[in-house]
């Protein structure tokens, strides 16, 4: 059960994320402005969930995106909406402290 949740979610096997920004990869942080704001990845978008379909013009399908929030919950979210939206490689990065070690 458990790990039919983490891959509902987009926590499954580990991909080197450090590896898919060398290729070209973004950031797209989805919390809110606030938590934004409170800290975050250099070079990171911040894109909140509640407005990421309005905003999938901004982003380029044939890109590797990494999501990231405060735990990984809504960043998993985020992985699932863009790949119905056809974004062929998108990665579920987890919460954005973790991801300290891409920063640009």
């Amino acid at each position: 059960m458990l790990d039919q949740i983490k891959k509902l979610f987009g926590f499954g096997p580990t991909t080197d994320l450090a590896e898919v920004m060398q290729r070209g990869g973004v950031i797209i942080d989805v919390r809110t402005p606030g938590e934004y704001a409170s800290g975050h990845i250099k070079g990171s978008t911040n894109i909140p969930l509640a407005s990421l379909s309005g905003q999938l013009a901004k982003l380029k399908k044939d890109k590797p995106v990494i999501t990231c929030c405060a735990s990984g919950m809504r960043s998993g979210s985020a992985k699932s909406m863009l790949q119905a939206h056809g974004f062929k490689e998108v990665h579920n990065g987890g919460s954005w402290v973790n991801l300290k070690t891409l920063e640009k």
